[in-house]
C-alpha cells in the first residue's frame, strides 16, 4: 500500500499541471481573487458614498431653510424643473429616466413651528433597488433641522431638559450580551469556515483523483499496475491516501496562505483583532477541527476514486465530479441556517454535524459529548465507501468498460 502511495506521490510531484493546482494555485492565486474582490468591493462603495447625486426639489418656497441646507450640501446639486407636485407619472420619470437620482416633494403645510404643524411628511421618490445613499443623507439634513425645531417647541412649552429626553425616548433598552468576543465572531464567521475547508478540500483532491484513476486508463499504465503482485485492495489504499492526502495538502496551503496574506494585508487593529481571536482558540479545539476533516476527507476522497476508476477518460471523469461540489455545498448551507444547532439528528447527519461543530468549536460552545456521534456517523459512511471502492475496483467490467 505505502509502496503505491509513494508512487503515486512521485508521479503527483513530477507534473507540473498538479503543482501548479495544489501550491501555486492556492498561495497565489486564491488570495488575489479575494483581495481583488474585497478591493474592488471597498472601491465601489467607496465611490457610492462619495459621489455627488441630482436631485429636484418640489415645494421649495414651503421650506426655504430645509431647500437651502440641502443647496449647501458638497454631495448633492439640484437640478431645475417643471414638473409638479400633482404629476405623480412625471415625477417618477425623472428618477426612471436617471434624470436625477431622486425627488423630493415639501409639503404645503412644511414648518419649522411643530406645535402647530405636527409631524409632517416629505415624499422622496427613488430607485431603492440599486445602491443609493440619497435616503441617509437626506435624512442627515432633515435631522438638523428636526433637533432645532424640537428644542425650541420644548422651550416654548416650559419643558425641562430631563422630561425632553424622557417625552423623546420614553423607555429604553440597555442590551447586556453574555457572549464574549470570541463567541460573538464565531457566530459571524464560524458557518464560513467549513464552507471554505470543505469546499477546498474536494477541489484539492479533484485533480489528483482524475490522475489516479481515469489519466491512468488513458495512459495505459493502469495494465501494468494490475499485473503487478499487489493485492487489488492494497492498490485502492494507496491511491486513497494519495487523494486524501493530496486535498488535506492543497487546504492547507490555500488558508494558510489566506491568513499569511491577510495579515499582511491587514490594518495594525484588524491584526490584534485577528490575533486575540485564534489565542482564544485552545489547541485541543484546533486539533479536534483536524480530527473531524479526516473522515470528511476520508468520504471525499473515496467517492472521488470511484467515480475517476468508473470513467474511461479524464474528461469524462471532469464531468461526473463537477457536480460533487453542489452536492457538498447543500448541507454546509443547512448548517448556516439559522436555528439549526448540533443536536438531535443534526448531530448524525454527515458533514452538516461537522460544519456545526466546527462552528461550535469556534464559538467556544461546543459540547464534546455530540463528538461521538459526529465521529461515528462520519466515521462508518467513509469506511463504507472505501469498502465500496475497494469493491469496486476489483470489478474488470469497471476497470476496462
Amino acid at each position: 500500500m505505502w509502496l503505491v502511495f509513494t508512487k503515486e506521490i512521485k508521479e503527483l510531484l513530477r507534473d507540473r499541471k498538479t503543482l501548479f493546482f495544489m501550491v501555486a494555485l492556492p498561495l497565489l492565486l486564491f488570495p488575489l481573487i479575494f483581495g481583488s474582490v474585497a478591493y474592488f468591493s471597498g472601491k465601489v462603495i467607496k465611490e457610492a458614498q462619495e459621489k455627488t447625486l441630482n436631485y429636484a426639489l418640489i415645494g421649495a418656497q414651503y421650506a426655504p431653510e430645509f431647500a437651502a441646507k440641502m443647496a449647501a450640501r458638497d454631495d448633492l446639486l439640484l437640478i431645475e424643473t417643471t414638473v409638479t407636485r400633482a404629476d405623480e407619472a412625471g415625477i417618477k420619470a425623472l428618477v426612471t429616466e436617471q434624470t436625477v437620482d431622486f425627488v423630493l416633494v415639501v409639503p404645503e403645510n412644511f414648518s419649522n413651528d411643530i406645535i402647530t404643524a405636527g409631524q409632517l411628511t416629505l415624499s422622496l421618490y427613488l430607485n431603492d433597488a440599486g445602491l443609493n445613499n440619497a435616503q441617509r443623507r437626506v435624512y442627515e439634513v432633515i435631522d438638523d433641522i428636526a433637533i432645532v425645531n424640537q428644542a425650541d417647541a420644548f422651550a416654548r412649552l416650559g419643558v425641562s431638559e430631563e422630561i425632553q429626553v424622557g417625552l423623546l425616548d420614553p423607555i429604553l433598552i440597555e442590551k447586556i450580551s453574555t457572549a464574549d468576543k470570541r463567541e460573538d465572531l464565531g457566530e459571524k464567521i464560524g458557518g464560513l469556515v467549513p464552507y471554505l475547508v470543505f469546499i477546498l478540500c474536494l477541489q484539492g483532491a479533484m485533480l489528483p483523483a482524475t490522475d489516479i484513476g481515469a489519466g491512468e486508463k488513458e495512459r495505459g499504465t493502469l495494465e501494468t499496475l494490475l499485473i503487478s503482485p499487489i493485492p487489488r485492495n492494497q492498490l485502492v489504499l494507496g491511491k486513497f491516501f494519495t487523494i486524501a492526502f493530496a486535498g488535506v495538502t492543497s487546504a492547507m496551503i490555500t488558508v494558510g496562505s489566506l491568513f499569511v496574506w491577510g495579515v499582511v494585508m491587514s490594518q495594525g487593529m484588524a491584526i490584534k483583532l485577528l490575533t486575540e481571536f485564534m489565542g482564544a482558540i485552545s489547541a485541543l479545539d484546533f486539533v479536534l477541527m483536524f480530527l473531524m476533516l479526516i473522515p470528511v476527507v476520508a468520504i471525499f476522497s473515496a467517492v472521488l476514486l470511484s467515480l475517476s476508476i468508473y470513467a474511461k477518460s479524464f474528461k469524462e471523469a471532469q464531468g461526473y465530479m463537477t457536480p460533487l461540489v453542489f452536492v457538498v455545498i447543500v448541507p454546509i448551507i443547512i448548517a448556516m441556517l439559522p436555528g439549526i444547532k448540533l443536536e438531535g439528528i443534526y448531530a448524525w447527519i454527515p458533514l452538516t454535524n461537522v460544519a456545526l461543530a466546527i462552528k461550535e468549536l469556534i464559538k467556544g460552545t461546543m459540547d464534546y459529548v455530540a463528538l461521538v456521534p459526529i465521529f461515528l456517523s462520519t466515521t462508518f459512511i467513509a469506511g463504507v465507501l472505501i469498502a465500496f471502492c475497494t469493491y469496486w475496483f476489483k470489478q474488470e467490467k469497471v476497470l476496462f468498460r
